[in-house]
């Protein structure tokens, strides 16, 4: 007569490896999540140094945009808008969710201002 535990360790065998990818790729998303939402934060801050008439570099100074990773773009459109991107690359880190995000996945936060 056979055993159970042979059936259920090969089991767990087969399930560990599915598992710890969507374990892994449940962190990487959650990651990616978390970052948007700063971004977004820091967006607005941005947008509030650049309406109390702040500079690019005074901007860059405030929020340490060098040392959290982040870059900042701002684009005069026209006479009436100007838009502002913040950007920041997250690496992934579970193996194979590189073929649905690249790798470093680029997070990227667009706001553009109307001005009179």
């Amino acid at each position: 007569m056979r055993t159970k535990k042979g059936q259920a360790l090969v089991e767990f065998v087969i399930i560990l490896p599915i598992f710890i990818f969507m374990l892994l790729a449940v962190i990487d998303i959650g990651k990616i999540i978390y970052y948007q939402n700063a971004l977004e934060s820091e967006m607005s801050d941005v947008i509030d140094l650049y309406k109390n008439q702040k500079s690019y570099q005074d901007i860059s100074q405030e929020l340490s945009l060098n040392e959290n990773a982040l870059s900042l773009e701002i684009q005069n459109e026209n006479n009436e808008t100007i838009t502002f991107y913040l950007k920041r690359k997250v690496t992934i880190v579970t193996p194979g969710l590189s073929f649905i995000f690249s790798n470093p996945y680029e997070i990227t936060v667009k706001r553009s201002v109307f001005y009179g």
